[in-house]
């Protein structure tokens, strides 16, 4: 299950997202993070980046046992039993290296250590805490997993001489909607488009963190009529350099040009990178599709949701600027229904489909046979 699915709508309060949006950048760097959450709490840190010198200063600061969390998908690769909800925890007498952290978390070790394991989860219930650890590293676009130990022994005075930021369980699961939910309006300007002269692109931004997303308004909409609009997300190499293994260029350049051909209309460009897992996931994804998986195997086999992507964003900036009927172009059945749990009504769904190439034929039959896709 998406983690994100577990809040059904954003908290009220946001003066922790300032929290969140420090943690997840010291998780990137490999720091210890720890995370709370009323009843208890973790110190964690991401396999990717552990070391020898962190794993032993993680296991000092709590002097009780290491655990790796990991999510059910990628528990099902590593052939885990499942007796915990949501995800997973794989004690440190598995694995005991930064080396074989690694190797529980990340996919692409799987053909280089093809008999490692048996690894037998914990029984135990799952707190709120480890949950959340691994939501941390998915909003820091890292692999799914974390390196978690219970906070024993380690007071607020250790955490402030470590240097060790805290952050709420709760305010990381809703860290998202929330950013989603308090988007506001930061720039506008006039970009004359090769296939569109008359566009200006808006930029929006939480002010308590989150990433931009922009909005690209062609001609001169009528609010009070239903738009013509395309919810497009992010993809550096279908979109700037014309990867032939997608067809996401193809999706955003013929949205501008069909926008432009019907006079007016908005496509809201969406920083959700690989199905929200980010680029670098995205090209790990890629390197286990020529293994031979297809895309939702590749994203689940590295531990993700099969599509991450979270579409309040959209229903966000299209309620600031006054937009409540869209005829949506899309593919995607999902897009519709997440527009209409929100509010926005979809009038008409636009077909937006383009020809295959020898490279991306199989990826969309997956897109249709698996996803849903209108193919």
């Amino acid at each position: 299950m998406n983690l994100k699915q577990k809040i059904s709508k954003p908290s009220a309060s946001y003066s922790n997202m300032l929290s969140v949006d420090r943690a997840l950048h010291e998780f990137r760097r490999g720091r210890i993070v720890h995370i709370s959450d009323g009843s208890g709490g973790v110190l964690a840190i991401t396999p990717e980046m552990v070391s020898d010198q962190t794993l032993s200063m993680i296991s000092a600061l709590s002097n009780t046992h290491l655990d790796i969390a990991i999510t059910h998908h990628r528990a099902r690769t590593l052939k885990v039993r499942l007796y915990t909800d949501e995800v997973v925890l794989i004690p440190f007498k598995f694995w005991k290296t930064p080396e074989m952290a690694r190797v529980i978390s990340d996919p692409i070790a799987d053909m280089a250590y093809p008999l490692s394991g048996p690894f037998i989860a914990k029984r135990e219930p799952i707190s709120p805490s480890s949950v959340a650890a691994i939501q941390l590293a998915k909003i820091a676009q890292l692999l799914p997993s974390a390196i978690v130990v219970e906070d024993k022994n380690c007071s607020d005075n250790v955490l402030d001489e470590q240097k060790i930021i805290s952050v709420d369980a709760s305010a990381v699961m809703a860290y998202e909607l929330n950013a989603a939910d308090t988007l506001q309006q930061i720039s506008s300007a006039r970009v004359p488009l090769e296939a569109s002269e008359n566009c200006r692109i808006l930029t929006f931004r939480s002010p308590e963190g989150g990433r931009e997303h922009l909005a690209f308004i062609i001609g001169e909409p009528n609010t009070d009529e239903s738009v013509l609009a395309r919810l497009h997300s992010e993809c550096f190499t279908g979109d700037l350099l014309g990867s032939l293994k997608c067809d996401c260029g193809q999706q955003l350049r013929g949205a501008i040009a069909q926008i432009e051909s019907e006079g007016a209309g908005i496509l809201l460009y969406l920083r959700q990178e690989g199905r929200g897992i980010g680029l670098v996931n995205k090209l790990r994804a890629y390197t286990l599709q020529d293994q031979g998986y297809d895309t939702v195997e590749a994203n689940e086999r590295l531990g993700f949701e099969s599509d991450e992507r979270l579409f309040l964003p959209a229903v966000s900036i299209l309620r600031k600027l006054g937009f409540r009927r869209v005829r949506l172009m899309t593919n995607n059945p999902e897009k519709v229904e997440a527009l209409r749990s929100f509010g926005v009504e979809v009038a008409e769904r636009v077909p937006h489909a383009f020809p295959s190439n020898d490279h991306n034929q199989f990826y969309l039959s997956v897109k249709k046979e698996k996803s849903g896709h209108f193919l």
